[in-house]
């Protein structure tokens, strides 16, 4: 059962002010009532598919059977998903259970691991999201769970399975990546980074079925995805491109401070002309495929954004079918990631320039004002809402 942070649970006979009194196996001493998990913690929820019923709550403690090692959460991100779900559009929570804890940007410090887990108290670790089909698929039988192929699936914070953006967690070892502790908050980080470290793998991968040797990189987008692309194409030392559509502010300053080439939207065509590798972060397809000439020889086009479903295309089939085939081109989509890309994610935050990173996470909002958090502002890149006793 769930109430509002704060006021009396009923079927505990407890408050949130009663938590010292708790005894260790979730009884409260006071009153001598029963209490399934142990203390309250508090949580950001919601009830799937009802628009305005995020709220901070408190919630149970995680169960044993969630896994040996109990971790307490620094701080959550906050991407366009969790407002998606937070506006109704989609999520589903546990079987049985009405409300589902949002958030899987996540950042948190191991409290409690039992012996043989590989983890330890105060390691700061990352959670992943996706969890493989029960059946299991053969594609999560191998580990690429990102890649399941009969969407029984499900993700912490999105689909079927609490999310991340409550005070602790409990975790299975073979689901929680260890961050480089220099990293400090910046950690929060991994979890966006995933997204592209899975598109880079697939994209050399790709690459790699013939003679390949790619000198210039187009990224659309210069949001948190955007960005740590272009990232990963500067680590590469491949010549990069951002485009956008502002044209002053943090975000071309940014990129600049990688050493790409920050571009704006009305200037597209004479960027895409030239791109061998392209990763689209907007879902704005559309503007990118009717983008000037497109000869380039083997070009690899990676979608990463999600696009609305309904728009109006004006693109000419048979122009994009002579350009992709006579081209030998390939367009494909990616989403989420496996443990194999969290590992090459935390791989590259660590070589990254700390200030560089520090400045993506553009608001800190302390969990007291959540509120905020999912308010979006104007100059944002990465917003995290950071919880009590958070690293600095």
């Amino acid at each position: 059962m769930w109430v509002p942070a704060g006021q009396a649970r009923p079927d505990r006979g407890c408050t949130r002010e009663d938590l010292p009194a708790l005894g260790a196996r979730g009884r409260c001493v006071e009153t001598e009532t029963a209490c399934s998990y142990g203390e309250a913690m508090r949580a950001i929820t919601v009830i799937p598919g009802q628009q305005g019923s995020v709220t901070l709550t408190d919630m149970p403690e995680p169960p044993d059977e969630d896994g040996p090692i109990l971790v307490q959460t620094q701080a959550v991100g906050i991407c366009g998903t969790d407002l998606e779900i937070i506006g109704g559009e989609y999520g589903s929570a546990p079987p049985g259970q009405d409300r589902l804890v949002i958030g899987h940007e996540t950042l948190g410090r191991v409290a409690e691991a039992a012996p043989g887990t590989g983890f330890g108290a105060g390691d700061l670790v990352v959670g992943i999201v996706r969890r493989r089909d029960p059946v299991p698929c053969p594609a999560c039988a191998a580990g690429h769970w990102d890649m399941c192929m009969n969407g029984q699936y499900t993700e912490r914070g999105i689909k079927g399975r609490h999310g991340y953006a409550s005070e602790r967690y409990r975790i299975h070892p073979e689901y929680l990546v260890a961050v480089d502790p220099a990293l400090g908050i910046l950690g929060v980080l991994l979890e966006p980074t995933t997204v592209v470290a899975k598109a880079w793998d697939h994209i050399e991968k790709i690459g790699r079925r013939a003679a390949w040797a790619p000198e210039k990189v187009l990224i659309t987008g210069a949001g948190p995805i955007g960005l740590l692309a272009a990232l990963l194409a500067t680590q590469r030392g491949y010549q990069t491109y951002v485009l956008d559509r502002v044209t002053e502010g943090r975000k071309p300053e940014m990129v600049r401070r990688l050493g790409a080439t920050y571009v704006h939207s009305e200037d597209l065509g004479e960027a895409a002309a030239e791109a061998d590798i392209v990763i689209e972060c907007t879902g704005h397809l559309q503007m990118l495929l009717e983008a000037g000439p497109q000869h380039v020889r083997y070009r690899i086009i990676c979608l990463t954004g999600v696009s609305a479903a309904g728009a109006e295309a004006n693109v000419d089939p048979g122009l994009l079918n002579r350009n992709m085939v006579l081209q030998n081109s390939v367009l494909f989509g990616s989403v989420n990631a496996n443990r194999h890309h969290y590992e090459l994610a935390a791989k590259a935050l660590a070589q990254a320039d700390s200030g560089w990173l520090g400045d993506l996470i553009t608001r800190q909002v302390p969990l007291d004002q959540w509120t905020d958090a999912y308010a979006r502002q104007p100059d944002d890149i990465k917003t995290i809402l950071n919880f009590p006793d958070a690293s600095p």
